[in-house]
């Protein structure tokens, strides 16, 4: 295994686990204790983890609100997601990139390629890319600042988000079910999503199938405005039977 696919493994399993030891982590890669310990100095040095004795724990950007327990679910499926998302963005690219979790972990990733020019509301999105790639233009959203999730939103923000035009937006949404398109939970997260879609060429939406044939209030997307859907397992039944009509192309 490459050095980088396991420091993101580990990144994952802390995420998930909330601590974990050298030793555990020593035995599920295989590979040397001293070889961990150089992988937790480098993924505290990026701000990825926090090296503890003996081991590693979640760094403590988010809290302990309700999107630091979201960064903690389905991790592995996450981490899938954002690797085949990775492959669709191209050096180049102008992305809109919108608040979530499963987008925090595509951030991680795509801070792998270079001259991307980004928009985002997320001030984590932000320094997760800047952090590790100097080459990247990054533009963030002013607005009405939410500490939980570290985003802005607001008519400010959707007013800044106007002035731009991106040929990729990269949106994550709660939920996703026939009949209703990509849904979220938040008005004000629905509605920069929304029009972040509205100022891109191309849509790629980020959905675990934990989100398949579930609901919320606020509707982000019809399926006719989905160019993409990235998932670690397609859909089934009568959403698949919905996309498929819509002409969104499954990657998973």
């Amino acid at each position: 295994m490459r050095p980088r696919d396991r420091q993101f493994r580990i990144i994952d399993i802390v995420r998930t686990r909330g601590r974990v030891s050298v030793e555990e982590l020593s035995r599920t890669f295989a590979t040397s204790a001293e070889t961990i310990r150089r992988d937790l100095t480098f993924l505290a040095s990026t701000g990825k983890i926090q090296k503890v004795h003996g081991g590693a724990v979640p760094v403590r950007d988010f809290g302990e609100g309700p999107f630091a327990q979201r960064m903690q679910l389905n991790g592995p499926a996450k981490r899938t997601i954002a690797q085949l998302a990775r492959r669709l963005v191209a050096p180049g690219d102008t992305l809109f990139i919108d608040t979530g979790s499963t987008t925090l972990v595509i951030a991680e990733e795509l801070a792998g390629i270079d001259d991307l020019t980004v928009i985002t509301n997320s001030t984590a999105i932000a320094r997760a890319i800047t952090s590790a790639n100097e080459t990247v233009r990054m533009y963030l959203l002013g607005g009405s600042y939410n500490e939980d999730n570290r985003q802005t939103c607001g008519r400010m923000a959707l007013d800044q988000l106007n002035s731009f035009h991106g040929n990729l937006a990269i949106i994550t949404v709660v939920a996703i079910a026939a009949g209703s398109g990509a849904m979220d939970y938040s008005c004000d997260e629905a509605e920069i999503a929304s029009a972040m879609i509205a100022r891109s060429d191309k849509v790629i939406l980020l959905a675990d199938s934990s989100k398949f044939d579930r609901v919320a209030p606020f509707v982000v997307a019809s399926f006719d405005q989905i160019d993409t859907l990235v998932c670690e397992k397609p859909p089934q039944g009568a959403l698949a039977h919905c996309l498929h009509e819509a002409n969104v192309e499954i990657v998973c």
